[in-house]
């Protein structure tokens, strides 16, 4: 019975040590190729040591690159699958070894850490709207962007398969041709000209890809969640890093969303930490006062009091019920509550005998 336990909680403790490599890339068992490459180039060069110094970095990237290792490979992902971890060292022969995280990195990119040298895409700035209640609130809002990226087939190769590409016979590979010109009779000049067989690459290719015809990228939607923070400030911007069109010949641009709140007419107002609303109030609650409730933007209810008459354009200002701050969500601004009075179109017969009589007979006793 002992034994039994035992063998039990070893059980249990190997299949907990085990790593979940879709949870470590953050994608569903069901995710395609092309979402698990994406997931890959977003958290490998989050957490890539060259970058991150946080103390974790170096292993969760090692776990990120062995993660891709084996679901973009689909003869390790169906064994992985079914067999879990236990399966792929079966398969493997028992052998725990596994390619080195940089070199998959490099391959991946086409080289090392992009450094600031490397020639960079285009950055898109986006002007983007959210209603102020999210931004009151906080809220992740799922957004699409059309981009461009390397051919998943080609990988930007721009050819059918690697046998297709072939060393340019015009330049030797080195992408520039040696032109002789004759100055004059016996002297000659040399000049360097770009290759016109091979456009300067070096390279050509035979037969081109099927999937991209030789453009090396293709059109895509990607998908993307924008997470608003409380108190977000106008105009702050939300850095995508390297989610700009993809190409052969340079690292991807950033996309950049410049978050506003979107203006409704006659709604809610923000300036800052502060909020403004404007309430329309009868004659009859600007004379004698009134008790109501406000329904604040996150759904919750402010108290609005007034004893006494109120003018018209007086503005109320309640603390502590304005926007969360950016920096402290536990703190708020104030909120102002501008009043609109409204007078009746028409007065009834008995209302003008009454208002008369109320405010006659208070001038004839001032008078007296």
């Amino acid at each position: 019975m002992v034994w039994t336990y035992t063998l039990i909680v070893l059980f249990f403790s190997a299949w907990a040590a085990a790593k979940d490599l879709y949870k470590i890339l953050d994608i569903h068992p069901s995710a395609s190729k092309r979402d698990i490459r994406h997931a890959y180039k977003n958290l490998s060069r989050r957490y890539h040591p060259d970058k991150n110094r946080d103390p974790d970095a170096k292993d969760k990237f090692v776990d990120i690159a062995y993660a891709y290792e084996v679901l973009a490979d689909e003869e390790k992902r169906q064994i992985y699958d079914r067999h879990g971890e236990e399966g792929l060292k079966a398969h493997e022969g028992g052998q725990s070894q596994h390619a080195n995280p940089f070199d998959i990195f490099s391959n991946f990119f086409g080289g090392g850490y992009p450094s600031q040298q490397v020639r960079r895409g285009p950055t898109s700035l986006t002007e983007f709207e959210v209603e102020l209640a999210d931004i009151y609130k906080g809220a992740n809002i799922d957004f699409m962007i059309k981009k461009r990226i390397l051919c998943d087939h080609c990988r930007g190769s721009g050819a059918a398969s690697d046998s297709d590409i072939h060393t340019c016979s015009g330049c030797g590979g080195s992408g520039v041709k040696l032109v002789k010109q004759q100055i004059f009779p016996g002297m000659f000049a040399q000049s360097q000209t770009t290759c016109n067989e091979c456009g300067g690459r070096g390279k050509i290719i035979h037969k081109k890809c099927p999937h991209c015809d030789g453009m090396k990228v293709t059109d895509y939607t990607a998908h993307y969640t924008l997470d608003v923070i409380p108190g977000m400030p106008e105009g702050h911007e939300v850095v995508f890093e390297g989610e700009g069109d993809e190409n052969p010949d340079w690292e991807a641009g950033d996309v950049i969303l410049r978050v506003r709140s979107r203006r409704d007419k006659g709604g809610w107002r923000r300036k800052e930490s502060s909020l403004y609303w404007r309430e329309t109030i009868g004659i009859d609650e600007a004379l004698l006062g009134f008790d109501r409730n406000l329904t604040h933007l996150d759904g919750h209810e402010v108290r609005l009091i007034r004893k006494g008459p109120t003018q018209p354009g007086f503005v109320q200002k309640i603390e502590g019920e304005g926007m969360p701050l950016f920096e402290n969500h536990n703190l708020h601004g104030d909120l102002f509550v501008e009043y609109n009075v409204v007078l009746p179109i028409e007065l009834s017969q008995q209302q003008r005998r009454k208002l008369s009589e109320a405010f006659l007979t208070e001038s004839t006793h001032d008078e007296l």
